[in-house]
């Protein structure tokens, strides 16, 4: 069955959300990397023995279980009770024709000039975007990072090659690196000040690899997306001063840069030797 390895917090606790997606069968969620195991979740009746940090956010039932001393301590919860944000609007298309909209997730994607033997990281993602990348970009290893275990689950179902990853991208284990691209797809999200992420990628990143930041619906579905998911909108877009000032501090130069009120695309490369 697929894996999803889960480390940092889920957030304030909220109303649980539908999933975004239908899922086709039960999902084990555990160490990632091929781990196989028969255990099943999301079920009333059964629970799934998910990795967990002391700041995963749950309720009720939890007990814990011995693994290999490699893996840590595993604990068994049930999956209905986990409270998250919701990040469904991620895959909504509410600001222009679904033309316009694949056209621009076609550019962001064709920004970072993805090679098959390059290693990607995608953080705060929608569905959909890694959808496109998966069968528009070929590569050799893709990581999603989320703060939301949902998106992940989704993902995992659809593609056991892909490597996911609950949490914050500044906390990301260097062992998934280094990457040759890295999409920041919704910064947004992120709740860190732009230097520390910058200084969190430094560790991520290989020289002369790619970053790309982008918003397909640009300023102007950020200023809605504030109004209505003000929980889980909690920083804005760079413009290009503040952009090139903190990237230069962290030896990151700005290539190509897009702010219009329908779609912001940042494009910078990591140039440490």
């Amino acid at each position: 069955m697929n894996s999803l390895f889960l480390h940092s917090s889920l957030g304030p606790p909220l109303a649980c959300k539908p999933l975004p997606c239908p899922l086709k069968r039960p999902i084990h969620m555990r160490a990632l990397l091929g781990f196989r195991c028969s255990t099943r979740i999301f079920s009333r009746s059964e629970l799934s023995p998910v990795k967990l940090c002391p700041s995963l956010h749950i309720s009720r039932s939890i007990t814990c279980s011995s693994t290999p001393s490699n893996e840590g301590v595993v604990s068994v919860i049930n999956f209905e009770d986990l409270v998250e944000k919701d990040f469904s609007f991620l895959d909504s298309d509410d600001f222009g024709s679904i033309e316009e909209h694949d056209e621009k997730i076609r550019r962001i994607i064709s920004a970072g000039e993805i090679a098959e033997s390059s290693q990607v990281m995608v953080a705060i993602s929608s569905e959909g975007f890694v959808d496109r990348l998966y069968d528009s970009a070929p590569c050799r290893s893709l990581l999603v990072v989320h703060d939301a275990i949902l998106p992940l689950a989704c993902i995992k179902e659809k593609y056991d090659k892909v490597k996911c990853w609950q949490g914050e991208v500044i906390y990301v284990p260097e062992k998934w690196g280094p990457f040759d691209v890295v999409f920041l797809y919704y910064l947004p999200a992120m709740p860190f000040e732009l230097d520390a992420i910058f200084g969190a990628l430094t560790q991520r990143c290989l020289p002369g690899g790619r970053l790309v930041i982008s918003h397909p619906g640009g300023r102007k579905a950020l200023q809605q997306e504030q109004q209505q998911f003000s929980d889980v909108v909690v920083s804005d877009l760079p413009d290009r001063t503040t952009l090139q000032k903190v990237a230069a501090d962290h030896s990151f130069g700005l290539t190509e840069f897009v702010d219009e009120d329908g779609f912001y695309l940042a494009v910078l490369k990591f140039n440490k030797d």
